[in-house]
């Protein structure tokens, strides 16, 4: 395990790799998130007490619980880079931030447009709502803290550490909807609770949006790459070759 993560430590096998299986995922990921829109919106029945408005969880849903689950991605990448002392990592973690925050901002603006019809107000303080507002200044703080700085070490830091302090608001978005009586549904263990004419669509979108967030993540992270090892020499041999074809 060790050899192969020493292997992905080196900045133009990591380039490479990550190309390899960008049009893979980005092919999986689009034709998951058609399936799953397609069905959801065209072919799912309309729900006996929210009619169509249910629909847009089939977008809010998935990223919702990927602006999650990539900040906690962010922060296995950040405890990476600060104990083994992996400068790739420090990369991932500046791939994932603007996905992740792209994703968090879906979550809010839907939910929004989700609870305007059903609690009567596109904006309340209540603690889901609030603790994801959060997030995105987690997220947001992340890319101005690691583009703040000249030395991309220092950057990725800084970052990281402010990920790792960050990640105690991820069980609060989790479990806020049990720890306070708040305006936001409570815990329905959605993906079991609702008719599977409903649940599969939705677990296809779901997949789409995992798949999406890792084409976009690794096509960033190519580009970051490129740009800290703008001065090596695998770097000019590249652009080079490209520019001859």
């Amino acid at each position: 395990m060790w050899k192969w993560l020493h292997q992905l430590g080196k900045p133009d096998r990591l380039y490479h790799l990550c190309g390899r299986f960008v049009p893979w995922l980005g092919l999986a990921g689009a034709l998951m998130l058609i399936l799953g829109w397609v069905w959801g919106f065209g072919f799912a029945p309309a729900d006996y007490q929210q009619g169509n408005s249910y629909r847009v969880m089939y977008i809010h849903v998935p990223a919702a619980m990927w602006s999650m689950g990539i900040y906690s991605a962010m922060a296995v990448a950040a405890f990476t880079a600060l104990v083994w002392q992996m400068k790739m990592a420090n990369l991932v973690v500046a791939a994932m931030a603007p996905v992740g925050a792209v994703f968090t901002f879906i979550a809010l603006v839907t939910g929004a447009a989700w609870g305007k019809p059903m609690w009567g107000t596109w904006w309340i303080w209540d603690a889901r709502l609030t603790s994801e507002l959060v997030l995105l200044f987690l997220y947001l703080g992340v890319i101005a803290l690691y583009n703040a700085f000249e030395d991309r070490r220092l950057a990725g830091r800084a970052a990281g550490i402010l990920v790792l302090v960050g990640i105690v608001n991820i069980p609060i978005i989790h479990y806020s909807v049990q720890w306070w009586n708040t305006l936001h549904q409570g815990s329905t263990n959605m993906q079991q609770t609702i008719d599977p004419s409903m649940r599969y669509p939705l677990r296809w979108a779901i997949a789409g949006y995992l798949f999406f967030f890792m084409t976009l993540t690794l096509m960033r992270l190519r580009n970051l790459i490129l740009i800290q090892e703008s001065h090596r020499p695998w770097v000019r041999a590249l652009f080079s070759r490209r520019s001859r074809s």
